[in-house]
């Protein structure tokens, strides 16, 4: 399995990818914090049994901008794509994505799940979810998904009853938070999202 890691700002992300019969994909978009911009991607999977598993983390802390799209759409029959994006919005920031899973009429036996979680930390802080499924096909297995709220107050104070800092804790809840994109980054990485949650 082709395995890919873009950070956002730094690497020059594909805007559109085409994977073939049989071709595997793993993919994690990282939205470093204080950057701000729009990106797209859209993903074709054209031929049979094409795999796609993309994951993405976002930390806006401050008075970050951000715009996400991503468009997967499954032209073949017996292909499939995972999507997981989850993200931390405090501040002033603001975050809005937009996902389409597009199923073409003779893609039968798609299977497609998009999920979008946010955490938000502060009332100013503001995230729009659109995830969005186009089915043409009758024979799939789709599911969309998505949540935004803020830290668990009843989490908080069990750590805190634990002698636990607030301040610790609460970095502690984000950093559950994201663990299942965070697993799929190198370990820099992980640091610099973990320092921009203090």
């Amino acid at each position: 399995m082709d395995r890919r890691v873009y950070v956002l700002g730094r690497d020059s992300a594909p805007q559109y990818l085409r994977l073939e019969a049989g071709e595997e994909l793993s993919m994690t978009l990282v939205i470093p914090p204080g950057l701000s911009g729009r990106e797209v991607l859209e993903v074709d999977l054209n031929g049979p049994g094409a795999s796609l598993d993309l994951s993405g983390v976002y930390v806006c802390a401050a008075d970050e901008r951000v715009d996400l799209r991503v468009l997967v759409r499954h032209a073949a029959p017996g292909c499939h794509s995972r999507q997981l994006f989850k993200g931390i919005v405090g501040g002033t920031a603001s975050v809005a994505f937009d996902g389409l899973i597009y199923v073409a009429r003779d893609a039968q036996k798609t299977q497609a799940y998009q999920e979008n979680h946010t955490l938000l930390l502060s009332e100013s802080a503001r995230v729009e979810s659109r995830p969005q499924l186009e089915i043409y096909a009758d024979d799939v297995q789709c599911s969309h998904g998505a949540t935004a709220g803020y830290l668990n107050p009843d989490e908080l104070f069990y750590l805190r009853s634990r002698g636990i800092p607030e301040a610790e804790a609460r970095r502690l809840q984000m950093i559950a938070f994201l663990a299942p994109v965070l697993s799929r980054l190198p370990e820099e990485l992980i640091e610099e999202i973990h320092a921009g949650l203090s």
